[in-house]
């Protein structure tokens, strides 16, 4: 109890926690017990994840930056191997200890997972205050902490907070005044103890997992003298189509105005302005091109480290303009009906059609239309704007038409005067598509020719194909001046497919 003259209250109150030690030395509750196992468990598993993520460091150290710059690399590896033996020497002697404490607990009940003598009250007082055990321990972490702290430069130590500590509680705690009594003294049962060695492992994990950091994390500090500040705004595209969101980064940069890095493209050095390079390229060829950049930057300890840029893409395009018909959007059936497809910044292979009322194939902007049915069509254009995003930049609607009827011809001539040699000359009618574009023929299938002489009957024949029959050439052969001679009911068949009644062909000989 404490020293001096004490209140009737104060006496009451020390003699009532006597009494609630001499319970809980006599009956330490399961509960508790379980509580402290499960924390150490939680510890134990905390502690082997520390130890892998600093595991992990040393190996993408060793394969990055021991193997790109040793020279540099490898006294800073060094010293962070110094701050990991340190650690794992005072670790190595927890786990003494620990052996010690499963020895006197009699080792560890299978169905617990815990000591046997978990709820021994005697074992860690007796070892670790009585046999000074505790003090060695406190003068070992101390002396642990202190190696790992001048590992670190001056500004370091006064910011850097390592778990890892050891001092006497300021005042006395249940009248124990030293971190060992504290923390192993009168009332601490066996399993409590086994957790608290656990949890100062953790702590020296978690100390050395800081200082390693920050040692290896110098070889990634400046190490050129940034005066010159900038603000920058860096766009993957100036070029966006509506519903598509403008996206830009916006960041401070900073350079050295005292030295001047060496940058290249492409095997090239760049004109230098205010430390940056200027990269200036022709533009006589169509495509998409990619280029990237390596700035070469000397550092203070003399020697030179390289960085590159992320690989950037331009697209060159034929300057051009696109008219659209508001009229004349027309689809024929029977006929390819050819069809260019662009989008202003956008590449050719990048663009993904489709249609309605119609089939479309082709590629690179170049495209094929097949109609079948007259009404509408309509044709979608979509976009892949970025890696697995497409959005649809256009829909055009078309009218799907048949072809014009074509004019039905003999001798070049759909009517009119023609001499009779002329006549006689020919031997078959035509279907002419006059002012057509497309590459579409039509085939007489049937006519009529008619016959009329001066003072004479008429004389009608039929026949098929486009051909004059032989009655039809001995019929002409008898026709003169004043004859007339009529071509009726011509029909023609066309690329669709339908049959086509066309004009009558009227020629009067002469």
């Amino acid at each position: 109890m404490a020293g001096g003259k004490e209140t009737t209250r104060q006496k009451m109150i020390n003699i009532m926690y006597l009494v609630l030690l001499a319970m809980l030395a006599l009956n330490v509750s399961d509960t508790i017990l379980n509580a402290f196992k499960n924390i150490n468990d939680s510890l134990e598993l905390s502690k082997s994840n520390v130890n892998t993520g600093v595991e992990q460091l040393f190996a993408a150290f060793e394969s990055t930056k021991l193997k790109e710059e040793p020279g540099r690399a490898k006294p800073v590896y060094d010293k962070a191997k110094q701050a990991q033996a340190i650690a794992e020497e005072l670790n190595v002697y927890i786990e003494n200890i620990k052996k010690e404490f499963v020895t006197e607990g009699q080792g560890y009940n299978p169905e617990t997972g815990d000591l046997k003598a978990r709820d021994n009250l005697d074992i860690a007082p007796g070892l670790m205050v009585n046999k000074g055990e505790g003090a060695k321990l406190k003068a070992k972490i101390r002396e642990t902490r202190e190696k790992l702290m001048s590992l670190l430069d001056s500004k370091e130590r006064q910011t850097v907070t390592l778990a890892l500590n050891a001092e006497d509680p300021k005042n006395s705690i249940g009248g124990k005044r030293t971190w060992e009594e504290v923390n192993f003294g009168e009332g601490t049962p066996l399993t409590a103890a086994m957790t608290i060695l656990t949890k100062i492992q953790a702590d020296i994990k978690n100390a050395e997992a800081d200082v390693v950091k920050r040692i290896l994390g110098k070889m990634d500090q400046a190490v050129v003298n940034l005066d010159k500040f900038a603000a920058v705004a860096v766009a993957p595209t100036s070029y966006v189509i509506q519903g598509q969101p403008y996206t830009a980064e916006v960041f401070l940069t900073a350079y050295d105005s005292k030295t001047s890095p060496a940058i290249r493209v492409g095997g090239s050095s760049l004109p230098l302005k205010d430390g940056k390079g200027v990269y200036t390229v022709s533009t006589n060829r169509e495509g998409v091109f990619t280029w990237s950049g390596t700035v070469r930057v000397k550092q203070t300890d003399g020697t030179y480290k390289e960085y590159t840029t992320p690989v950037q893409k331009y697209q060159v395009a034929r300057p051009s303009a696109v008219v659209s018909p508001d009229k004349m959007n027309v689809f024929y059936i029977g006929v390819p009906n050819p069809v260019s497809i662009s989008a202003p910044g956008i590449p050719k292979e990048n663009l993904r059609v489709s249609m309605s009322g119609g089939s479309i194939q082709g590629s690179n902007g170049k495209y094929v239309v097949k109609v079948s049915s007259p009404g509408e069509a309509r044709v979608s254009v979509s976009a892949e704007i970025a890696p697995g995003k497409v959005q649809t930049i256009g829909v055009t609607e078309f009218r799907v038409k048949r072809i014009p009827d074509p004019v039905a011809k003999f001798a070049g001539k759909s009517g009119g005067t023609l001499s009779s040699v002329a006549i006689k000359a020919q031997s078959n009618v035509f279907a002419i598509l006059e002012g057509f574009d497309f590459d579409a023929k039509f085939s007489v299938t049937r006519f009529s020719l008619i016959i009329a002489k001066p003072r004479a009957d008429a004389i009608v024949l039929q026949t098929s194909g486009n051909t004059l029959s032989g009655a039809m050439r001995s019929a002409l052969a008898g026709i003169g001046p004043g004859s007339r001679v009529i071509f009726d009911n011509i029909v023609a068949v066309g690329p669709d497919g339908s049959q086509r009644a066309l004009n009558s062909i009227a020629l009067t000989a002469n």
